[in-house]
């Protein structure tokens, strides 16, 4: 099977990576630093991966994205672990900063699954993987950026799952917690309420596998999430959290 990971530098992908080469699957890997996706690169390739292609470069650019995914002549599954935990302080006075998170967090990842979908759907078939977050379930004060971004995010997965439902391509909207990851590592860890990397590539794979529509990360989450879209907005709005 060919894997196509975009954002392969991140924690939860490179957690995914190397479960997928000890698979034996043949791995594309997709980021903005080349010397880090050669280490992951040349770590793979020692778990037993089949084959692993290197392609650096600004995944953020649209047209970057384009002529990527042109270029990609077989996809299983993919996916899409690129981001940027935005700091909600700074998008009050930095408005360019704030548009570039968006692009991030939203457009981009976006564009990577919608023409990934597309030549799936031309070649027969896949399955692709998109890492939203819980926050996109409710907007809060501490993320709301971010969490606009993510809620973005989840929406456009939820309509391109039905778009693609008759095209045999499936797409798993992925909402970890807190994750312990670089991305977050100066983010307080929330003790038994977070999750590993480890655990979340394994969610992410499950999924994917069987062809799962959403999952959250850890598992628990989904519950807690359902208590925290039921509290009323008269009282969410006074919450600083």
């Amino acid at each position: 099977m060919h894997i196509v990971i975009i954002g392969a530098t991140s924690g939860i992908a490179q957690a995914a990576v190397r479960q997928w080469a000890s698979e034996g699957n043949s791995l594309t890997l997709f980021g903005r630093n080349a010397s880090e996706l050669e280490r992951i690169a040349a770590d793979a390739r020692v778990r037993g991966a089949s084959g692993v292609y290197v392609h650096a470069g600004d995944i953020t650019s649209i047209s970057y994205i384009e002529i990527a995914v042109a270029q990609l002549e077989k996809i299983d599954q993919a996916l899409v672990a690129h981001g940027s935990l935005t700091k909600s302080q700074r998008v009050e006075t930095d408005a360019r900063y704030f548009a570039d998170e968006i692009n991030i967090n939203l457009v981009s990842a976006a564009v990577w699954t919608q023409l990934i979908a597309n030549a799936m759907a031309k070649r027969g078939g896949g399955s692709v993987a998109v890492i939203s977050s819980v926050a996109g379930d409710r907007g809060r004060y501490a993320n709301h950026a971010y969490g606009a971004a993510k809620a973005g995010l989840t929406a456009f997965c939820d309509g391109l799952r039905a778009q693609m439902l008759d095209r045999k391509v499936h797409v798993v909207t992925v909402k970890p917690g807190p994750i312990d990851t670089p991305m977050t590592a100066h983010v307080a860890k929330k003790g038994a309420l977070s999750g590993t990397s480890e655990q979340c590539a394994r969610d992410i794979i499950k999924g994917l596998d069987k062809r799962r529509d959403v999952v959250y990360s850890p598992w628990f989450w989904w519950g807690i999430m359902r208590i925290v879209r039921a509290i009323p907005e008269r009282i969410a709005k006074r919450l600083k959290w």
